[in-house]
Formats: C-alpha cells, structure tokens, sequence
C-alpha cells in the first residue's frame, strides 16, 4: 500500500505544488478544503499525471470534522504518513474591534484544526515515523515592522494565529521527537504565484517552496526554515 499525505487547506499555490511533489514519489494525495467542486477538479488533475489522488472536503476550524476527516482518509487511502496543514483563515483585522466569534476563527483553522488532525492521525505517524509539515507566514514572527505591517493590512488576527501555530509547531517537534514523528514548518515570506494573494506581483514559485518542504522531511533536522 502507497503511503498516504493528508493535504489540508488544498488550492492553487503551494499546497497543490506539495501534492504534485510527494504525489510524483508514489504518495496517495488525500486533498482537504471546503469546496468539494474544486477539490474533484485538482483531484481528477493528479490522477491524469498518474498521481493517486482524492478529494474529502471538510470545513478545518472544526475539529471534530477534522478528527473524522483524518478517519475517513484513513479508510480510502490507508494509513497516513505525513500530515500537511497549510489551511488559514483570516477575519479579525482589528484586534480591538472585532467580536470575539471573529477573533477564534484563525485560531480555530491555525491551531485547533491543526492539533485536531494530528491526534486523530497520531497513531499512524508513529507508526510510519511520519511528518508533520505546516506551511507558517512571515506575519507570526515578532518584529515590530512586521507587527505595523499586520495592523496597516488589517491582517490582525491572521498574524495572531500564524504566530501561535508557529509555536504549536516547535511544541510538537519537542514532544513528538522520541516516537519518530517529525513537526516542523516552512515559513513563508513574500507573495506566492498563482494564489489569491497573487495580484500580478507574487514572486515566489510554488513548486520551489514544495521541494523545500520535500527537503525538509528528508533532513529532519530543522524545527523552522523560512522560504526564500
């Protein structure tokens, strides 16, 4: 049986680059987002590359649908051997304005859903001595440039979030080191082509930040780099 990469938060960009990278080495691609239309689409697009791929749509700030998610992938494909979260969620621009349902949802996508998935697929990372690989932003590190940036952009709660999970993330490289399972997190600094964010000025090469994450599982010997 081929082992099997969970891709959370699937779309153009680097998680689609991800599938195709760990796809080509003879992965099975389980694709994760909310929109189970497109999610078909990227699907039937691997599999014409001879990639093995399915679409389970699933909305990630709920952690008991993800805990069910992890199962039903577990059913289809197999048992899972990397676990790869580049989901977010934005919302709370403001900090000191917005309700408080606003404030928990990056959080719920950046950290919640995340750790959901990961206990519910814990049992087959030990067993495979699999990867945890999360996609990070440039916005979770503490600078007080990147912090102005983050309330100029009204990107508030998305940098709150991102610089919990990137916590989270050496948290679970600490702890899940002595079973075998690598965490760590490729964190992204600029615009990537092909995504929502590229408006015609995104440099960064999604298939380049997806062999970094390759690189990264092969090593294990980092908690965090960042892309560039």
């Amino acid at each position: 049986m081929k082992p099997t990469i969970i891709v959370c938060g699937h779309g153009p960009g680097i998680s689609d680059a991800v599938a195709r990278r760990f796809g080509r080495e003879g992965f099975a691609v389980a694709l994760v987002a909310r929109n189970a239309e497109r999610l078909t689409a990227a699907a039937a697009a691997l599999s014409a590359e001879g990639i093995t791929a399915q679409a389970f749509p699933c909305d990630l700030g709920n952690p008991s649908a993800v805990a069910a998610l992890v199962s039903d992938v577990r059913a289809a494909l197999g048992p899972i051997s990397i676990l790869h979260w580049n989901a977010y969620a934005g919302g709370a621009g403001d900090l000191t304005t917005a309700p408080v349902e606003e404030l928990r949802a990056p959080l719920d996508v950046s950290v919640f859903g995340l750790l959901a998935a990961v206990q519910a697929a814990l049992p087959d990372l030990k067993s495979a001595k699999g990867a945890v690989l999360v996609t990070g932003g440039g916005l979770g590190f503490y600078d007080p440039k990147v912090d102005a940036m983050a309330v100029q952009w009204g990107a508030m709660g998305l940098a709150v979030a991102k610089g919990a999970q990137h916590k989270t993330v050496g948290l679970l490289h600490q702890k899940l080191a002595a079973d075998g399972v690598y965490a760590a997190d490729v964190v992204v600094l600029g615009m990537v082509k092909g995504t929502a964010f590229d408006h015609g000025n995104a440099t960064l090469e999604p298939s380049e930040i997806a062999q970094r994450f390759w690189d990264i599982n092969q090593r294990r010997t980092d908690i965090s780099v960042t892309f560039p």
